[in-house]
């Protein structure tokens, strides 16, 4: 339920407001805007308090939510989300934030050098595997600890924040201490005790839509978090599993204009793991960009074909660098700029 108050509500009128939801056993989401405030009460959905609240002095209107997510909703947040990731860098908003980098950090030295060319190519912020979720018990799963001061050095050289995967909840403070942003990747989207823990930090999150997952969970997993006290949470879209084989999933273009109508979150694409090919890694790139993605998530390597983890997908150096050039042209198209580091290297 929402409660829309009238433009002349004083904050004492609000305040008012707000505890009386409170007195119901409810919780209340304030939501500020530039002529209206919106009060978010949390908790069932009864009939009877629709109509007292209609009758309290300042108050508009009243609407019930039919959605079974509250917090994400757009009703509950008209305004656009802009999550602040540190280092002067903001996701969400009239600029698109590029994450790039390795999937699997395989030591110092490699991920520092390609955190300086992605840097240097235009990316804000640096991705780069730690923890890797793998099919097969049998293949590279990441260098874990070492991996994440191996990145954390990279992003004080470059000064990029830094983002990487957090697989299980006895992993969050070491990811937490050393990464900038979390990420909670498609097999872990309906990992509850995980999300209930990440929405425990105030470090935003970068949260996946699972293998197969309808949009309405993916929203509803990003309740999770808000509703644990986290609301700087950031929508993943990276392809979802079809029958099609001819690349590696179905990268669902139709989900970021959808999430952006239905939530305030902001919303980036990872059309590495979208497609699986690298050939389709920047056509995918314009795509998002032009269907309002607020930033990018690509895999990056100096010599894909020695790879410990997904090298048909990554860009060379190189790659990267021509795909900035061209998704530039269509940020600009749609009336939108790449972001730019604000802090030098």
């Amino acid at each position: 339920m929402i409660i829309v108050l009238s433009p002349e509500a004083t904050p004492e009128d609000v305040e008012r407001i707000v505890r009386r939801v409170e007195e119901t056993g409810h919780a209340a989401h304030l939501s500020t805007g530039s002529e209206r405030t919106i009060v978010g009460v949390i908790g069932p959905d009864l009939p009877v308090l629709q109509d007292m609240f209609e009758t309290m002095t300042h108050v508009e209107s009243v609407h019930r939510v039919t959605k079974p997510y509250k917090l994400v909703s757009r009703d509950f947040h008209p305004a656009d989300s802009v999550i602040d990731v540190g280092r002067g860098v903001r996701i969400g908003g009239p600029e698109i934030a590029v994450m790039a980098g390795p999937c699997s950090i395989e030591d110092e030295a490699h991920v520092v050098g390609t955190a300086r060319a992605v840097r240097a190519a235009g990316a804000t912020i640096l991705r780069g595997g730690a923890f890797k979720p793998r099919t097969s018990p049998y293949l590279f799963r990441g260098h874990g600890l070492d991996a994440l001061r191996f990145l954390a050095t990279a992003g004080e050289v470059t000064g990029m924040p830094v983002i990487t995967e957090c697989m299980a909840v006895a992993d969050i403070d070491a990811v937490a201490r050393y990464a900038d942003i979390i990420q909670v990747g498609a097999r872990n989207v309906q990992n509850y005790i995980l999300l209930d823990e990440v929405g425990k930090l105030r470090k935003p999150v970068l949260l996946k839509r699972g293998l197969s997952g309808l949009i309405e969970e993916w929203l509803l997993a990003a309740e999770y978090i808000l509703a644990a006290g986290n609301p700087n949470v950031i929508l993943c879209e990276r392809g979802i599993r079809t029958f099609e084989t001819s690349y590696r999933n179905t990268f669902d273009i139709n989900a970021i204009p959808l999430a952006k109508e239905l939530s305030h979150l902001p919303v980036v694409a990872d059309p590495s793991h979208g497609t699986g090919k690298h050939q389709l890694v920047a056509p995918v790139s314009r795509a998002a960009i032009a269907a309002g993605a607020d930033g990018l998530l690509i895999e990056v390597h100096p010599h894909p074909e020695r790879a410990l983890s997904d090298g048909a997908q990554s860009l060379t150096h190189e790659g990267f660098a021509s795909m900035m050039a061209s998704v530039s042209g269509i940020a600009a198209a749609v009336g939108r700029t790449l972001a730019t580091p604000l802090v030098p290297a």
